[in-house]
């Protein structure tokens, strides 16, 4: 027959449990203490580097992408607040609320022509042309960054993906997936027609015609009617240049 363990069996298993507890407790402590001392380090070795390249921080687009990726390892956002540190040292607070601001007005003042929906590469052109003045270029991730504080203020402002192209929606009008689809394919020429819809996407005409005239209601669509093949062409501002049909006499609306 089979022994069961005595009490003092039962004491010395306790007591060696608890000494591996303890055991793994010291060893998660040193090792947390070791990653908060070598996180202070390198913010420290962070602020240093922002000292010495701050003019070329400010001042490259792409050397600024890079030390947002820095500050992103170790837990530093210099975008959470215009005031201290990171905003003394290197303004881009202020750099980043200013160009959230020409990002509001840009939209508000072309969502006539597309509806609430341009392309994050047009809305950087346009800044660009807005901000020749300026010391600072912009780049399309400091465009990202400044709609995600946009974001976070609750008015609307997102991101959204539809092929290749991203474009910023600066009004809370929902796409479903036929519409995706049918943007997607205006990529190519700016427009499409409910023919080329039925054809490339194997739709029926209800399907393609219902989809096309809830994004012109949306104000997402213009429409072409004067072409000699009678086709009316749904134009798509948001995944095309402006300046490439603002100047189109033909455009009008529903």
């Amino acid at each position: 027959m089979r022994r069961r363990p005595g009490i003092g069996g039962l004491q010395t298993a306790a007591a060696a449990r608890d000494q591996y507890r303890l055991l793994g407790e010291n060893v998660s402590k040193l090792r947390t203490d070791l990653m908060k001392e070598q996180l202070s380090t390198f913010r420290s070795q962070l602020e240093d580097f922002a000292r010495k390249h701050k003019n070329d921080i400010r001042k490259n687009p792409a050397f600024r992408a890079q030390f947002h990726e820095m500050c992103s390892k170790v837990g530093v956002d210099p975008l959470a607040s215009n005031k201290g540190f990171w905003a003394e040292l290197l303004g881009i607070g202020d750099f980043y609320y200013e160009l959230g601001v020409q990002i509001v007005d840009i939209c508000l003042s072309t969502r006539p022509l597309n509806g609430g929906l341009i392309s994050l590469e047009e809305l950087r052109k346009l800044l660009s042309q807005r901000r020749k003045s300026a010391r600072e270029s912009v780049s399309d991730d400091d465009c990202l960054r400044a709609i995600s504080k946009l974001k976070m203020l609750g008015n609307g402002f997102e991101v959204i993906s539809v092929g290749k192209k991203k474009l910023v929606r600066s009004v809370p009008t929902e796409l479903n997936k036929d519409h995706n689809e049918i943007l997607e394919l205006a990529q190519a020429q700016g427009f499409v027609t409910v023919e080329e819809v039925e054809r490339r996407l194997s739709w029926s005409t209800g399907r393609a015609t219902d989809a096309l005239e809830t994004l012109l209601e949306d104000g997402l669509a213009m429409i072409d009617d004067g072409h000699r093949d009678g086709k009316r062409r749904y134009w798509f501002p948001c995944v095309s240049s402006i300046s490439s049909y603002s100047g189109t006499d033909s455009l009008s609306e529903s």
